[in-house]
């Protein structure tokens, strides 16, 4: 009885504030179904064809690949840029400017032989000139602290012929993820930021702010060719302006949707992917301010905290159930003894917070990004469940843009709900962020022993020991309470029944090189 009542409240909630589309209601029948594959395909491929795809944030004020801030952002324009390397769906860096690469044996020299005619976008072709530019621009104007980090340690990208050396101060086993990252564009082009030129599958067209950004194929791409035309990434801050927009069969393809949402779609029309997003979603707590500089609060809240019961009423169930800042894609590096660190327990709640000094509990705030609908249904149910041991907890919705500069950049918030990737396959990319010196400590974290082991970590040659490292700190992070960790949420994709081709990564990209019609 409880859960059915728990379940009537959060629907009522869903409702209220306008989260999910009202659109026509569906039998179980005629309702979109959920498919477990990370690929889909029927039929035969067709070459051209045009393809809208949804998704819910604007792409910020620079497209510049150095200044890329919000995952959606780099999500996209993943189609646009690439490095010497890139990677692939199966998690692994393949060659992409540069034909193949070597390390030297004491791991500070690595060589990159450029392929062969490599052209951008504007009919250039690729020069040693070029990647140098590259990685030194990158290294001085690069907003992701962590790829700042790594760049640091570079004492020379110098030419030789029509290769590309690159030397490291001390040996650093993650650094090809970072190559990856640093996205090759021309030394003698001065718009990046509103007109991209990479040498990516699809090359850039137009952008309307806060209502679209289009691509069409590069006819001249060095790799396999993309099957689309044109692909039209259409903005949708408003979610029901989006679920009108798929019940009007407008939008073609579109990303992120929860599970009230794909059950509103007619099978007939559309079906329906599930991957995970690769984001480590948790109610992230500003350690610097009153109370939640108690480790004993936080680590309440951590018990006040019921995991499944968020997966089940939000999203029937779907998603992957976190304990700390690595998500399952981080192979080696995941505990999944963590997950249950802090088990659902509201007297150890109540004890935790009598003990800290707060028997009668507190008010507090979470603040939302409203765009974000996976995130606003989750903080509705937190709401619920801090109240069952004395938290009075008030949500507020903010646009994105506000998000990022008062809470994100700013520090101005007590709590909110988001959901954080890595840019690159390494769980340095996880965890770096909570370092005490780092600029994207938004939650100002301050641990000297996180700080050694992410220390040693990073200077470390031995990849077990390094895997080690990473998972002592990933477990301090559980032990303090860093942060009430929740969930990888689950991925649904929509894409129109004559469409296949859509890959999950184990990054936070969008690769539509691969997506194409069916006959």
């Amino acid at each position: 009885m409880k859960k059915r009542m728990f379940a009537l409240f959060l629907s009522a909630l869903l409702l209220t504030t306008v989260l999910c589309a009202c659109g026509d209601e569906k039998s179980s029948e005629e309702a979109g179904g959920i498919g477990s594959d990370t690929t889909s395909s029927s039929g035969e491929p067709v070459t051209g064809g045009e393809l809208v795809v949804g998704i819910s944030q604007d792409l910020g004020d620079s497209l510049d690949p150095y200044q890329l801030t919000a995952a959606g952002t780099r999500e996209v324009l993943f189609n646009i840029y690439e490095g010497l390397v890139k990677p692939t769906a199966s998690g692994e860096y393949v060659p992409a400017v540069a034909a193949e690469h070597t390390v030297s044996e004491d791991g500070l020299t690595y060589t990159f032989p450029l392929r062969e005619g490599v052209l951008f976008h504007n009919g250039d072709t690729v020069t040693t000139d070029d990647v140098i530019y590259s990685f030194e621009t990158c290294a001085e104007t690069t907003v992701d602290t962590a790829l700042a980090a790594a760049l640091s340690a570079v004492t020379g990208v110098a030419a030789d012929g029509n290769s590309v050396v690159i030397t490291l101060a001390e040996p650093n086993p993650d650094f090809l993820s970072y190559v990856g990252m640093v996205y090759i564009v021309p030394d003698d082009y001065t718009e990046q930021s509103t007109s991209p030129v990479g040498t990516g599958p699809f090359k850039f067209v137009s952008r309307s702010v806060q209502e679209n950004l289009v691509v069409e194929k590069f006819a001249d791409y060095w790799g396999e060719p993309a099957y689309l035309d044109t692909v039209t990434f259409k903005i949708f801050e408003d979610a029901n302006a989006l679920m009108s927009a798929l019940s009007a069969e407008s939008v073609d393809l579109a990303i992120h949707l929860t599970i009230d949402q794909v059950n509103t779609l007619s099978a007939e029309t559309y079906k329906t992917l599930e991957g995970t997003m690769n984001l480590v979603q948790a109610l992230y707590l500003n350690n610097a301010v009153e109370p939640f500089d108690n480790e004993k609060v936080r680590q309440a809240m951590c018990y006040a905290v019921n995991v499944e019961e968020i997966l089940q009423l939000t999203s029937e169930g779907h998603g992957a159930k976190l304990g700390t800042s690595i998500y399952p894609a981080f192979t080696k590096y995941f505990d999944e003894s963590l997950n249950d660190a802090y088990p659902y327990d509201v007297e150890k709640a109540k004890e935790l917070l009598a003990e800290a000094g707060y028997e009668d509990g507190f008010e507090m705030t979470i603040t939302v990004p409203s765009n974000y609908t996976p995130h606003m249904n989750v903080a509705q149910v937190l709401v619920e469940q801090l109240g069952q041991v004395g938290i009075t907890a008030t949500i507020e919705p903010v646009e994105w843009e506000t998000w990022l500069t008062r809470v994100y950049a700013g520090r101005d918030f007590e709590s909110t709900v988001l959901g954080f990737d890595a840019s690159n396959l390494s769980a340095g990319a996880l965890l770096n962020r909570w370092t005490s010196d780092d600029e994207n400590n938004m939650i100002n974290y301050n641990n000297p022993e996180y700080d050694a082991l992410m220390e040693e970590a990073a200077v470390t040659t031995d990849d077990a020991k390094q895997t080690e490292l990473y998972k002592q700190a990933a477990k301090l992070l559980s032990d303090t309470a860093a942060n009430v960790y929740i969930q990888d949420l689950a991925d649904f994709v929509v894409i129109k029944s004559n469409l296949d081709g859509y890959q999950f990564y184990p990054l936070y990209v969008m690769d539509l090189s691969t997506v194409h019609y069916v006959q």
